[in-house]
């Protein structure tokens, strides 16, 4: 996306083989360490690699916020209900916001 460019660098690239990013160590490792504490999600199935990537970064004590114009699913049914619960029974952990939201509010 061309309004996110200017975020590039320092935004890093992590390939993953599994649906959760935190499973092979590799993420753990870039972050251990980097004054790191809000991450930003976006991404393909909201139901399945968005959900493990977001439910690993509430285990570890991140700010979670999920960009819920940046996530999609093969599945509507089940992305619609991922995003009612990130709204309601993880509200106290994950923010959703919108790409302009968090454009607005980036520092």
């Amino acid at each position: 996306m061309p309004s996110l460019a200017r975020f590039v660098p320092p935004a890093k690239l992590i390939d993953k083989r599994v649906y959760s990013p935190w499973t092979e160590g590799r993420l753990d490792a870039m972050l251990n360490g980097s004054k790191v504490d809000t991450l930003v999600i976006t991404g393909g199935e909201t139901d399945v690699c968005v959900l493990a990537t977001v439910l690993g970064a509430i285990d570890r004590g991140f700010r979670v916020v999920v960009v819920t114009d940046a996530v999609c699913s093969s599945a509507d049914p089940t992305h619609d209900a991922l995003m009612e619960l990130y709204r309601s029974r993880f509200s106290e952990q994950v923010e959703a916001a919108s790409t302009a939201e968090v454009l607005d509010s980036w520092h």
